[in-house]
């Protein structure tokens, strides 16, 4: 019967036991259940980190009303209210004389605890993301610390910077110390001009200044300003100067102006530019005055068919052919084959192309150009077909591009021209070997081949 009743008390005991485990595992995972997502972190507006005096709320007085909901352990058992969250690795039990859950922080192993602000301070001090218990106070506090330190960054990479790059008004400063002024194109150009205009400048002065000026002209915008300075008209009044250094580089910088620039080209023509061009390549002049007012003639006529009018009505094809005459000036028959060559080819194009309003009336003016009927009047087909005798394979190959572009109106006379069969003859024979060398080495679409080419198209026409 003793036995009996031990083993009754024994049995009593562990169900007792048992039961204390199972409640206490259940009441641990449902506190944990219970506490996560009320701790997911959600997106946290910048109202929600500073007052609304900008300042971060700091004391736990002003703690929000979830955080009432944590439960903060001591070493002690203490109770546990419902709906409170217990951070993780308290120690949780079931008080079975009251019925209430407790809970109390975990012995460390040295035998001491740190005190709940020690530890609130340890959380705060460095942020870990493997944490399960922190409160919204302390996430806040911390982005609040993260946003600081982004911010200090900043002004770091800022001060940085600043240490590499000076302010403009800074280099301003400097520059107003060593006597330098940092100019714009336009007022470098009227100090040039005036330089140009002075009476006191001597000649290496104003050439000086005639050369920087073609650099500046060269673009648009400070072309059409040069114009409304009145540079335009002191530089084509310089191509009536006694010195030929003056001439060649007022010549220079009316061509830079001229280039592509139709306004430019109208207050040229107006200003008489054109006439006094063909004077200055009409008469006897040095090769380097003529080179450049030949420049200028040209960038003066390039899509102006107004200008192209007048140049044939001045008398300006027999001014080119007569450079043919003269001695000295082989380096300008390429220049002025070029020339024609451009011409012919830019009515071509514009007569083939899309005809619209503006274009019609574009094409109306091209048709006003008798520059072939005149090119082939004065002979310039036998003038062109000469020029296949020099050396340089770049002079051949423009003049090639010429005659090819004469054939329709100069075959009848090419076909009678023994000096041009026998001519034709030599340079394919010349451009077949030179293209197969081209071929040996690998080069199957060479410079030669086509030269090749431009000769077997002639001579097939012919």
């Amino acid at each position: 019967v003793a036995m009996s009743h031990w083993a009754g008390l024994l049995s009593t005991a562990a169900k007792v036991s048992l039961l204390v485990l199972v409640v206490s595992v259940v009441f641990s995972r449902s506190s944990l259940s219970d506490r996560v997502p009320e701790f997911a972190l959600t997106k946290i507006e910048e109202s929600d980190i500073k007052d609304g005096s900008g300042k971060e709320p700091v004391t736990e007085d002003d703690a929000d009303p979830e955080d009432l909901e944590v439960f903060y352990p001591t070493h002690q058992w203490q109770t546990i209210r419902p709906g409170q969250a217990v951070p993780a690795g308290s120690h949780v039990r079931l008080n079975l004389q009251t019925g209430d859950r407790e809970a109390k922080l975990p012995d460390s192993e040295d035998g001491k605890s740190d005190t709940r602000e020690e530890r609130r301070r340890k959380r705060l001090g460095k942020v870990d993301v493997d944490s399960n218990s922190f409160t919204s106070q302390e996430l806040k506090k911390a982005l609040a610390k993260m946003k600081e330190s982004e911010k200090a960054e900043r002004k770091a990479h800022e001060e940085e910077v600043r240490k590499k790059f000076r302010p403009i008004e800074q280099l301003k400063e400097e520059f107003e110390k060593l006597n330098v002024k940092m100019e714009t194109d336009y007022e470098i150009m009227v100090k040039l001009i005036g330089k140009f205009n002075s009476s006191a400048s001597t000649l290496d002065e104003k050439v000086a200044a005639l050369y920087d000026l073609e650099y500046y002209v060269h673009q648009v915008d400070n072309a059409k300003d040069f114009l409304s300075m009145g540079g335009l008209r002191l530089v084509i009044d310089g191509l009536n100067s006694t010195e030929a250094v003056l001439k060649e580089h007022a010549a220079f910088v009316l061509g830079a102006a001229l280039s592509s620039n139709p306004k430019v080209q109208i207050e040229a023509i107006e200003g008489g530019a054109l006439q006094k061009l063909l004077v200055i390549l009409a008469t006897e002049q040095p090769l380097a005055v003529k080179k450049k007012a030949l420049f200028a003639l040209s960038s003066m006529l390039r899509h102006f068919p107004y200008a192209q009018q007048q140049f044939l009505k001045l008398g300006g094809l027999q001014v080119l052919r007569s450079l043919f005459r003269q001695k000295g000036m082989e380096t300008l028959h390429v220049r002025v084959v070029t020339l024609l060559y451009d011409l012919i080819v830019e009515k071509m194009l514009l007569e083939d192309s899309q005809h619209g309003d503006q274009m019609e009336e574009k094409i109306q003016q091209y048709r006003q150009v008798k520059l072939v009927p005149a090119v082939v009047e004065q002979d310039w087909c036998v003038v062109v077909s000469n020029l296949l005798a020099m050396p340089e394979h770049d002079t051949r190959e423009k003049v090639l591009k010429t005659v090819g572009v004469l054939m329709a109106f100069c075959k009848e006379r090419y076909r009678g021209d023994q000096a041009l069969s026998t001519t034709l003859s030599l340079l394919r024979s010349e451009y077949e070997e030179l293209a197969a060398e081209e071929q040996r080495e690998g080069d199957k679409d060479g410079y030669f081949k086509e030269l090749l080419s431009s000769v077997n198209t002639i001579i097939q026409e012919l």
